[in-house]
């Protein structure tokens, strides 16, 4: 039954995403969402695109463990990311206000190829990681509801990417936003009735949800809320999904839709969270990344609701991430002529790569939230400095900011081999991704004010 119902949907979006792509396309619209009659997209087709394409499934299942083992505090530090609306729009209308069509039109200004080109490689990695987040995420689904296939993890993450980049594809960022609009609303329907269910439920109380310590203490979720508290600006300065969406409209419309979004996304994934903190309060054991523990908590028809919806985020990010890669690999990169036969080759590239990643086995899901947001913060001293503060910045000190980010990345990405324990400080991981954190920024906002000076 699980099964049916959930195929079944989850067809059913999309077959709608595939109506709902462009029949024709533009160059301009594959690679700048332009409509078919050149119109910039409207407030609420881009706050719908901001909040789908973060509220993406590795986001909702990330707040639902954290908030299972630390309870409110671990959705909360998650929930912090999302104030990267806020920063992210502050950070887009500095650099409209200066003149800069993108993040790398105004680092390219400051620091020429080089620099722009550090950039591009961390905004590289991280669209490679979404594309393999989400795939991991849609595995993992179907290998809980399918264990008596041992190929149902495979299968699934192949199916999904061909379906995910067969519209994806077709129409670029113009399909990505139409779709969008067409995914969120069916997502917001579908975990309206699950989150009104669970609320409903007996046992559920909101006062016990927002004071829950979580199975393992609030201790690691506090610690996370720092680290977020730490990267939340320059986080989405290394998103391209957000920043490409920040230079679609015009000035005000845009500075509206990153307030839209930031309330919208935070709430959702607020109450995703407390359907993992309900678990925890439960005393349910922890089953396959909560996919298990769900399935013995609710009625059939509210676990499918669970899972199509994640499975729903995860195809509205997988065309925007596919269509961000191609704006960066063609328009950033310069590989191969701005033509739609470039932005789709470059879009295959992405998609197999990362779907070779997942189906490699890794199943750590926060991971890649924790490394991708380390390397950016090279940028938070680079933007308050340079771009606030209007000061000029010495390209060594650049260079200097972007390695000590780099180092700290691969630091806790590698924190159980032998080279790097013997770097880190014992404890939990989250413990030690905090003290890479407060490393790097030292080190960055040092060099940075060190190699900084007055224009003149």
């Amino acid at each position: 039954m699980h099964v049916a119902a959930i195929t079944i949907l989850c067809g059913l979006v999309v077959a709608a995403s595939l109506i709902a792509a462009p029949r024709r396309v533009s160059i301009e619209g594959f690679f700048s969402g332009a409509g078919a009659d050149g119109r910039a997209p409207s407030l609420w087709v881009l706050v719908l695109s901001q909040v789908t394409t973060w509220i993406f499934a590795r986001s909702l299942m990330n707040s639902a463990i954290l908030g299972y083992f630390y309870g409110i505090w671990g959705t909360l530090a998650y929930a912090t990311y999302y104030g990267s609306f806020l920063t992210g729009g502050f950070i887009v209308a500095r650099l409209r206000a200066g003149g800069a069509r993108s993040v790398q039109d105004w680092l390219g200004a400051q620091f020429g190829a080089s620099g722009r080109g550090c950039y591009n490689l961390v905004i590289a990695l991280r669209l490679l990681s979404e594309v393999f987040a989400n795939l991991l995420v849609v595995g993992l689904i179907f290998a809980a509801v399918l264990p008596q296939i041992g190929m149902a993890r495979e299968m699934s993450i192949v199916i999904v990417a061909a379906l995910g980049l067969a519209y994806s594809a077709w129409g670029g960022l113009s399909a990505a936003l139409r779709t969008d609009v067409l995914q969120m609303t069916v997502f917001l329907v579908i975990f309206a009735a699950a989150f009104i269910a669970l609320v409903v439920s007996p046992g559920f109380s909101f006062t016990a949800v927002l004071t829950a310590p979580g199975t393992s203490g609030a201790w690691n979720g506090q610690v996370l809320l720092l680290v977020a508290l730490l990267q939340v600006f320059s986080y989405p300065a290394h998103d391209p999904v957000m920043m490409d969406r920040g230079f679609l409209a015009d000035p005000t419309t845009t500075r509206r839709s990153f307030v839209h979004a930031f309330w919208i996304s935070t709430i959702c994934i607020i109450a995703f969270g407390m359907f993992g903190i309900q678990a925890g309060l439960l005393g349910v054991a922890y089953e396959g990344q909560l996919l298990g523990t769900w399935r013995a908590m609710f009625p059939a028809w509210l676990y499918v609701a669970l899972l199509v919806s994640l499975l729903v985020s995860a195809l509205s990010t997988l065309d925007s991430a596919l269509a961000s890669a191609a704006r960066l690999v063609v328009e950033e990169f310069g590989f191969g002529p701005r033509t739609l036969g470039s932005g789709r080759m470059a879009m295959c590239g992405f998609m197999a790569l990362g779907a070779g990643l997942t189906l490699w086995g890794n199943q750590t899901l926060f991971d890649a939230v924790a490394v991708s947001g380390t390397a950016s913060m090279f940028l938070t001293p680079v933007i308050i400095v340079g771009l606030v503060m209007g000061r000029h910045i010495a390209l060594w000190s650049y260079f200097a900011a972007f390695a000590a980010a780099m180092a700290g990345a691969m630091l806790y990405f590698g924190r159980d081999a032998i080279w790097a324990a013997r770097m880190v400080p014992d404890g939990h991981k989250y413990e030690q991704l905090l003290v890479i954190c407060l490393v790097v920024l030292l080190i960055g906002s040092v060099v940075v004010l060190l190699g900084s000076s007055r224009r003149t």
